[in-house]
Parts: structure tokens; C-alpha cells; sequence
């Protein structure tokens, strides 16, 4: 059903993914994974809260013109979906939803469906952000949260 959605560059609904997401983590249980851009909605988080105890989330805070410029950017060659298509020669393409105002708009219903699951989870004193421009200035933070949360759990698990 997702697939449905996604290759109409729309978004995929609420109900469908949640759905989708949480069969995947109940074949998952007693696990550790990282989840990436989910849950976006306070829907899809009251749905996680029912399976599992989320216990690290990460928000990287990145100015809006820096990420409506570098989404803008993006170009395809569909039939093989490359960035660049130095194979076939055939022209590269911007999708609608790449475009400017496309991307301006998404990023604007992104904020306002996720403010709420920020909160939630800032409430929790679970939640750490991240602020920049540029991946290889943030990283190293992401990355010494990683390895301090990740190191006593496997620790745990070798006895």
C-alpha cells in the first residue's frame, strides 16, 4: 500500500505506515534497532509507546533555507532513479516534489506535525538536539551519543 503512495510522490498516509512500522517491530521484539524519521506524528508515537519503551531520540535542528536548498537540488535520471546519469546519457530530471515550493511546503507540515512529537519525547528526557549546517560538524556529537548509549548494552549482553 506504502508503494502505492511513494511512487506518486505523495505522502504515505498516516494509518499506512504506522500500520507498516509496527509489524515490522513486532518481528523485531527483544531486539535493539534504530529508527530513522519515524514516528513523525504524535499518532504514529502513541502507536510505538504500545510496543516497546523508546529510549534515545535524536533531533537534528537544520536551518530552513539550508535544507529547502539542498532538497531543491535533487535531480533523477527515473528510469534507473541515479543522481547522475553518466550511463545512458539521457537527461536528469526534478521531480514536483523536489521543486522549491514543493519542498518549502513539505518541510513547513513536517514542522507542524512534529513539534508535538518533539515535545513528547523532550518531556521524557529522552530527546537530545542537534543544531548545523553541515554533517561532518554534527556527526561527531551523534556519533559519542551512540557509542555511550550503545556500549553498556552490549556490555550487558556478553554476560
Amino acid at each position: 500500500m506504502a508503494k502505492q503512495y511513494i511512487e506518486r510522490s505523495l505522502l504515505v498516509p498516516d494509518h499506512v505506515i504506522t500500520r507498516l512500522m509496527m509489524s515490522e517491530l513486532e518481528n523485531r521484539r527483544g531486539q535493539h534497532w534504530l529508527l530513522d524519521g519515524f514516528p513523525r506524528t504524535l499518532g504514529q508515537a502513541e502507536a510505538l509507546d504500545k510496543i516497546c519503551e523508546v529510549d534515545l531520540v535524536i533531533s537534528l535542528n537544520i536551518p530552513f533555507e539550508t535544507l529547502k536548498d539542498r532538497l531543491s537540488r535533487r535531480w533523477i535520471h527515473p528510469p534507473s532513479g541515479r543522481g547522475i546519469d553518466d550511463v545512458t546519457g539521457e537527461p536528469l530530471v526534478q521531480q514536483e516534489d523536489d521543486k522549491p515550493e514543493a519542498v518549502a511546503a513539505r518541510l513547513r507540515q513536517y514542522k507542524d506535525v512534529a513539534k508535538p512529537v518533539i515535545e513528547l519525547y523532550k518531556s521524557r528526557g529522552v530527546l537530545h538536539q542537534f543544531s548545523g549546517t553541515e554533517t561532518n560538524k554534527i556527526w561527531p556529537y551523534v556519533y559519542t551519543l551512540f557509542s555511550n548509549k550503545i556500549t553498556p548494552i552490549q556490555s550487558k549482553e556478553a554476560y
